[in-house]
């Protein structure tokens, strides 16, 4: 299955993810939904903030030029939210997904989608 199909098929075809990437740990973009605007150095940077919850904290979470709030982070996981839409990430073995959501969706559903690729390519070394 290419990158893109996971994009497409794993994260937006839910109805529940309204835009999506996978980048290398390089920041490297390997797929991203149509009209989404994230760039590698949005994505470096969260990459390098990853270990520091203070600067995502004091910083917030910048994904396709729009700045997140920053919520909670765990040592994969981290979370941010703007008004009724929010973003959810999770980093893999060698991949970080990103996933934007839109009211009506909660960040539980998001969640769910989003970790469940992310481990499911943990369980296969990605």
């Amino acid at each position: 299955m290419s990158w893109q199909s996971y994009v497409d098929d794993q994260l937006i075809s839910t109805k529940v993810i309204k835009s999506a990437v996978i980048a290398g740990h390089d920041g490297n973009i390997w797929a991203s939904s149509a009209g989404f605007a994230v760039t590698a150095e949005e994505l470096k940077s969260l990459l390098g903030k990853y270990a520091s919850t203070e600067q995502l904290a004091m910083n917030g979470v910048m994904i396709g030029g729009v700045k997140y709030m920053f919520l909670s982070a765990t040592d994969r996981v981290v979370r941010a939210k703007k008004g009724t839409s929010g973003v959810h990430c999770i980093k893999t073995v060698q991949a970080l997904i990103v996933c934007v959501y839109e009211d009506p969706v909660v960040p539980e559903q998001a969640a769910t989608v989003t970790e469940k690729l992310g481990e499911y390519l943990i369980s296969v070394g990605y």
